[in-house]
């Protein structure tokens, strides 16, 4: 298994190099970067000024007098301030020596410095992260805790009139989409035109500091009802479904027919036999499945929750244009990714381990 854990590292080397490469692609395409960005700002502002300074000499004596003559004929920026501009972001090198750094100082986690902050992008993800994992784990916990026993449930009583409505049910929630259920609990439950039990948005309250230990984890906790049910539905689906047709799966099998054959009651079949293989793929699929919800989770229910974490963080740097920031956030995203994968395998082999997927590859 060594060997095999070895190759899965070392393919991951030129996945994320494949994973830069096409965005970074990508990004020469599109307009508005950064040097575009803050040549439109500083030109507004002089337009701005402009208006200002414009109506105060027409209300001195005329539109053409006093300073708006200064101001109109300094609008345009000087070749020089742009082309420094342009080296301040590293954009007067060629793009295949820009990606080529990028891409060596990425392997030592070394992200460079956000264009419009102050702060390293390392330390910047840093804050961000433990918003996003905590998020993708309080739901991957919900979501098993809710859909084990319904899918058991579910399969016990194959094709019943329980396992038909709630089959419904499932069915209906898979297909809402995460990011609408989410403003309809914000409409239901967070002072919309309803109730208004829950924060409208964060984490934590603005008197955090002031609360008790307990008083925190209450607050806390009342703060991620909304997004965790939010980001959980999907998810909850799914795996309900996984659950009820791996232990169908298992109860048809010949080893279950021959336990019964031999006098052994249905819940010593079910719990001492059905039961331990048909949750070989829930249990191993938990970090896949943990991987789902926190992409989900990560863009679409931080930004509507307005929670500081780290898809929020990715989107609001693609939207200005940080390419520090938005080429760390995608590089951490599939670093993550690629290691939940690998982790996935790994958790197969120690749930069973008549799985060898180094004989499988010889």
């Amino acid at each position: 298994m060594g060997a095999y854990t070895l190759r899965r590292l070392l393919l991951m080397i030129p996945t994320l190099i494949g994973i830069m490469a096409v965005n970074f692609v990508l990004i020469q395409f599109v307009p508005g970067g950064p040097v575009e960005q803050v040549i439109a700002q500083l030109e507004d502002a002089g337009s701005a000024t402009d208006r200002i300074s414009g109506g105060g000499a027409e209300t001195a004596g005329g539109p053409n007098t006093g300073d708006a003559e200064i101001y109109k004929g300094g609008r345009g920026l000087p070749p020089e301030f742009i082309e420094e501009l342009e080296k301040q972001f590293g954009f007067d090198k060629p793009p295949i020596r820009r990606f080529l750094e990028m891409v060596l100082s990425y392997f030592t986690f070394d992200f460079g410095e956000s264009y419009f902050r102050s702060i390293t992008v390392l330390d910047l993800i840093l804050e961000k992260m433990p918003v996003s994992i905590t998020l993708g784990l309080w739901s991957t916990a919900l979501a098993y805790l809710i859909s084990i026993p319904l899918g058991i449930r579910k399969s016990v009583s194959d094709g019943s009139r329980f396992d038909t409505w709630s089959s419904g049910i499932i069915i209906a929630a898979y297909a809402v989409p995460s990011f609408l259920f989410a403003i309809l609990l914000l409409v239901l439950f967070a002072g919309g035109s309803y109730l208004q039990w829950f924060p409208l948005r964060g984490l934590i309250s603005d008197n955090w500091d002031q609360l008790s230990p307990l008083g925190k984890v209450q607050d806390y906790l009342w703060h991620i009802v909304l997004p965790v049910t939010a980001s959980t539905i999907g998810a909850f689906a799914t795996l309900t479904l996984l659950t009820k047709n791996s232990f169908l799966d298992e109860i048809n099998k010949q080893y279950v027919m021959t336990a019964r054959a031999k006098g052994l009651t249905e819940r010593r079949v079910f719990y001492g036999h059905v039961f331990r293989n048909a949750m070989l793929i829930i249990i191993a699929g938990f970090p896949g499945a943990f991987i789902g919800i926190f992409f989900g989770a990560s863009l679409i229910i931080e930004i509507v929750f307005s929670l500081d974490g780290l898809g929020r963080l990715g989107f609001e740097a693609a939207l200005n244009r940080d390419y520090p920031v938005f080429f760390g956030t995608l590089y951490i995203f599939g670093l993550i990714g690629l290691l939940a994968g690998l982790l996935s395998d790994l958790m197969y082999v120690i749930v069973d381990p008549r799985i060898d997927f180094e004989s499988r590859e010889t």
